[in-house]
């Protein structure tokens, strides 16, 4: 294994930022699988119970997108310029 890939997720939280908090872990895998598309590592943490139907409670549900400290502006940009889910902007539809 080379000793020059500093790519490598960290082992511990220093160095890391939060990029972003969504409240779901699908929408959470998204953004995940979009900076590592662009290159960024990322790591989800998140606190959920076991349930069958998602909800959130007093923090339950609720994940977070960290990202090394200096992939952090990037992946801010990369995440505040994807689309909504209910945005009309996109591939065009035909008529």
């Amino acid at each position: 294994m080379s000793e020059n890939n500093d790519r490598r997720a960290p082992k511990d939280d220093a160095g890391l930022a939060e990029a972003a908090r969504v409240y779901g872990p699908f929408e959470a895998d998204l953004i995940k699988s979009l900076l590592e598309s662009h290159g960024i590592i990322s790591i989800v943490r998140g606190r959920t119970a076991p349930f069958v139907y998602p909800f959130t409670v007093d923090g339950l549900a609720e994940f977070k997108i960290l990202v090394q400290e200096t992939d952090l502006e990037k992946a801010r940009e990369l995440i505040a310029a994807k689309p909504a889910p209910d945005d009309d902007e996109g591939p065009e539809k035909p008529a």
